[in-house]
Order: structure tokens, then sequence, then C-alpha cells
């Protein structure tokens, strides 16, 4: 793996965090996490008041989904080498499954059972680890803008020469998707004003983002592509 494709596991992070499906929500989920209401975060003097307890909250919250994403990218691996006698097949068929999960992301390609959302209900009591628990959570909601992105990086996993690898991936991802939420936790004011000028470019960045995902898929393709190896 060359250190390329870590850059790309971070972009493909932060895609995942303006996607149309989470972006939008981000303030409610501080809010939820933090037990802060989103009037309070945008008070005047709602993030100097409230900053210790947000910054532990994204903090938990980060650590709690950045958990679930390396455990799936560390077991994704180590299936990839117990068949790594046929790596090159395997190869191919996740830089396939990359290039249709970008085609459904372009909106060139509708898979109907990606439009459904699973997510765990959990009623969780208030506590200094519930948003270490709704992080957890949150990674095992499979929404219909992440879920390619983050399952386009779990196949790059699965094709990786060691358990190392896979798991720096999955840990740069999860840094990708943190650290904008992190600091939107501490600038909720001035993120409610970026989104109000970005909305209308959502839908364009959901094609950006399968352009991309076409992109890693290509050259995934050609198998000894420098810039991903």
């Amino acid at each position: 793996m060359n250190t390329v494709s870590l850059p790309i596991s971070f972009m493909a992070g932060v895609l995942s965090f303006f996607s149309p499906c989470i972006l939008p929500l981000v303030p409610a989920y501080i809010s939820y996490i933090s037990g802060i209401s989103v009037r309070e975060l945008t008070s005047k003097n709602g993030i100097s008041l409230f900053k210790g307890k947000i910054l532990i909250s994204s903090l938990l919250f980060i650590g709690g989904f950045s958990l679930i994403f390396v455990g799936m990218g560390a077991t994704i691996t180590t299936f990839g080498k117990l068949i790594s006698s046929h790596i090159l097949i395997f190869r191919r068929i996740a830089a396939i499954i990359i290039i249709i999960f970008g085609l459904h992301l372009t909106g060139w390609l509708k898979l109907n059972f990606l439009y459904s959302e699973k997510r765990l209900n959990l009623r969780i009591n208030p506590g200094i680890f519930s948003p270490f628990i709704m992080g957890l959570a949150f990674a095992f909601g499979w929404s219909p803008c992440v879920g390619p992105i983050l399952a386009s990086i779990l196949s790059y996993a699965a094709t990786q020469e060691t358990l190392t690898k896979g798991i720096q991936l999955l840990i740069v991802y999860s840094l990708g998707l943190g650290i904008p939420f992190f600091i939107t936790g501490i600038a909720t004011s001035s993120f409610l004003r970026l989104l109000a000028r970005i909305k209308k470019y959502l839908h364009l960045i959901q094609v950006i983002s399968g352009i991309f995902l076409i992109f890693i898929g290509i050259l995934l393709l050609k198998e000894g592509s420098f810039f991903l190896f």
C-alpha cells in the first residue's frame, strides 16, 4: 500500500461527513450527545459556557464510531488474507463493487437496497459514556450516502497484504469523518452559517463523491497503479 492510499481514505471520510445524509443532521447530533440545545450552542456565549462538555462529548462520540469502523477494517482485512492466494480476483471484484457504489452515488445507477437506513434505536440514559455509546450506534447506521463510501474503503482494506495496513486505512477514514465533526462541535454557529450556504450544493457533493469512488475503483482495477500501491 502506497502512502497515497491514506490521503484517499481521509478524503473518503471527509466526503462522508459532507454527504446529504449526515451534514444537515450534525447540529442535532452534537446537541443530542452533549445534552445542550442547538439554541444554547449557537448563543453568544454558548461555546465558552459549554466548551469542556462539548469537547469531551465529541471526542467520545468520534471514539465510538472509530472503534466500530476500525473493527470492521480488521475483520475484513483478515478475511482477505485468508483468500490471499486469489487476491487478484478478489481485488478485481472489490474494484467492480466500488465502481458500482460510485455509479449509485452519481445517480447513474439506482440500487434500491441502499435507499433504506438501518439504525440501532437505543434509549440511552444520560451519562459520561453516553456519547461513546451513541458513536457505536451511529457506526451501525447504514445510510444511502455514507454506506457506499464506507463499503468501498472496506472493500479496498480487504485487498491489503497485512492486517496493519487495513486497520490504518480505517483509522484514517475515521479521522476524515471525525475531524470535521469535532471542529463543528466547537464552532456550531459558524457551521450553521456555512451549512446555509452550501445546502444547495449537497447533491453536487454526492455526485463528486460518486466520481471519487469510480476513480478509486478504476485505479484498483489496474492492479499495479502507482497511485494506490
